[in-house]
């Protein structure tokens, strides 16, 4: 893609967005093919969600919480430009976003990919008589248990997905004695795969209790996705790090060493991964995916390995600045209550996701970049100077009795 083309025809640089009214924003998305006029009229009329829709999405609802929904540019993912819908309320993380891939670009823009969409779920065992003998028969029974978990999904099988593995660990110590622990492995498709997860190994307790002699206590899906992982990196010349008090070198230095130092310190890390999380829970919301599941499973992510770390890493190779990320993410585009959302499937057509694979490696992306952003802004400026200035709008809103 040429860049005329990436400015003014299907790509994810469109000049001058954030200067223009509402109404010419979403004229410029008409013209980039990310949406239809219809589609965009529903954005400007009614509620983001029917009150009727949110009573059947959960217990006593009383009405409909709004979020901002903005779309960050200039990301160029796997040679393809996207442009990323993203709900959230704090300033300043769609523009360090915008502005994070504008300045990937120039390396070519992000790599990114995810794993095949395995969950796990689990079958807790407590009182198992005898361990070994009992993992054995687990373990023989696989063929059957896997047959009778694909049972209770038959459909998913017919589209090539379905119980892949039986795994089974032994936990020998806890707070409540011994325990078995059962994996059952499911190729989930393009769901999220809680609810299929959570009915297959609920379907299999009564044969593990059997196979067993133990008591099965819980039946339930792992957020710690580990075997369904997204990844991407990045390479930004130093060349187009240069600021006015700090050349593109001191810059790509300064990135690494607060890197390096969230590597060190638990207290730095918790920081760090909160500003990669800052992206990808905003394009989760956007796009009506389980953002706490998101965040259960990244945190448990970054604390398996000895201790707790960042989902980010950052170095140097010649003139240029290399940045990647890997995070379990489990994400969907069909299931849940997505049918009832017209905002996210609005949202998911803006991003123009084809799977969930697609959608995960996307918010890998926007995660590396929202890091990115934060480091180059801390080592720099510092994090307020650009934060505050767009908070600043929010306060005089309200004190002129805006909503």
């Amino acid at each position: 893609m040429s860049g005329d083309e990436a400015t003014n025809g299907t790509g994810s640089r469109i000049a001058g967005f954030n200067r223009l009214a509402r109404a010419d924003r979403l004229a410029r998305l008409v013209e980039h093919a990310a949406l239809g006029a219809g589609e965009t009229r529903d954005l400007v009329g009614g509620e983001p969600l029917s009150f009727e829709a949110a009573d059947h999405v959960i217990e006593n609802a009383i009405g409909v919480l709004g979020l901002p929904l903005g779309v960050a540019l200039n990301f160029r993912i796997n040679g393809r430009d996207r442009l990323v819908p993203m709900a959230i309320e704090e300033p300043s993380v769609v523009a360090a976003a915008s502005g994070a891939a504008r300045l990937v670009r120039a390396g070519g823009g992000f790599i990114a990919d995810a794993d095949q969409a395995i969950m796990i779920g689990q079958i807790h065992v407590l009182r198992v008589p005898d361990p070994a003998g009992a993992r054995a028969r687990l373990e023989a029974a696989a063929p059957r248990l896997l047959a009778a978990a694909d049972a209770v999904h038959p459909g998913m099988a017919r589209r090539g997905c379905g119980a892949r593995s039986i795994e089974v660990r032994e936990l020998a110590t806890t707070p409540c004695g011994p325990a078995l622990v059962l994996h059952l492995a499911v190729d989930v498709g393009d769901a999220m795969g809680a609810n299929v997860v959570n009915t297959m190994v609920e379907a299999l307790a009564p044969e593990v209790t059997a196979l067993t002699g133990g008591e099965v206590r819980l039946c339930i899906l792992s957020n710690l996705a580990d075997r369904r992982l997204a990844r991407a990196r990045a390479q930004i010349p130093w060349s187009v790090l240069d600021r006015a008090s700090f050349s593109g070198r001191e810059v790509a230095e300064r990135v690494v060493e607060a890197w390096a130092l969230a590597a060190a310190d638990p207290y730095r890390a918790a920081t760090h991964n909160k500003g990669v999380m800052n992206g990808i829970d905003a394009v989760a919301l956007a796009t009506g995916n389980d953002w706490r599941g998101i965040e259960a499973g990244a945190h448990a992510w970054a604390a398996c390995r000895g201790g707790y770390g960042p989902l980010t890493t950052w170095s140097l190779e010649g003139e240029t600045l290399l940045g990647s990320i890997e995070l379990p993410l489990a994400v969907a585009i069909v299931g849940g209550h997505l049918d009832l959302n017209p905002r996210a499937r609005l949202s998911l057509k803006l991003l123009g996701a084809e799977s969930a694979r697609d959608l995960a490696a996307v918010m890998a992306a926007v995660g590396l970049a929202q890091n990115f952003a934060a480091l180059r802004a801390l080592v720099t400026d510092g994090i307020q100077r650009g934060h505050m200035a767009l908070h600043a709008r929010g306060l005089a809103l309200r004190g002129r009795g805006g909503a």
